[in-house]
């Protein structure tokens, strides 16, 4: 498995709160950068419950709850720039198009978490706040 540099990114205030910007021109395809924490089962995961869960299948879940997690910034769009892929018991994001220094690095939550977590608040990403 090849080693992935992770992008320039930065913690800053965006739409939605935090967010993850770019803090330099990300490349499509690229990696940006990985969801790391705490292993722990699914079984414990819904136990635990919380907004920084990241399922890797039906027995894995990374807790990201840490703030050295800066990945955990990543917020929702309904029209993401990146995306995620589960590597082994690894979540690593890639930018789905170029995404331009001072951007915001978003990925779709998907249909569970939005309807969660997101839908009860209106969503406010670029997207919909042009609606």
């Amino acid at each position: 498995m090849p080693k992935h540099t992770p992008a320039n990114v930065v913690v800053k205030r965006g739409l939605a709160g935090l967010g993850l910007f770019a803090n330099e021109d990300i490349k499509k395809d690229s990696f940006i950068i990985e969801y790391t924490g705490e292993l722990i089962s699914g079984d414990e995961a819904d136990r635990r419950g919380g907004k920084y869960l990241f399922e890797i299948n039906s027995k894995w879940t990374i807790d990201g709850k840490n703030r050295d997690n800066i990945a955990r910034y990543i917020n929702h769009s309904c029209r993401p720039n990146s995306e995620s892929d589960v590597i082994g018991k690894k979540v690593k994001f890639f930018a789905k198009r170029s995404i331009k220094q001072g951007e915001e690095i978003t990925v779709d939550y998907g249909k569970e978490y939005f309807g969660e977590h997101i839908a009860p608040y209106g969503c406010k990403c670029e997207k919909c706040r042009k609606i």
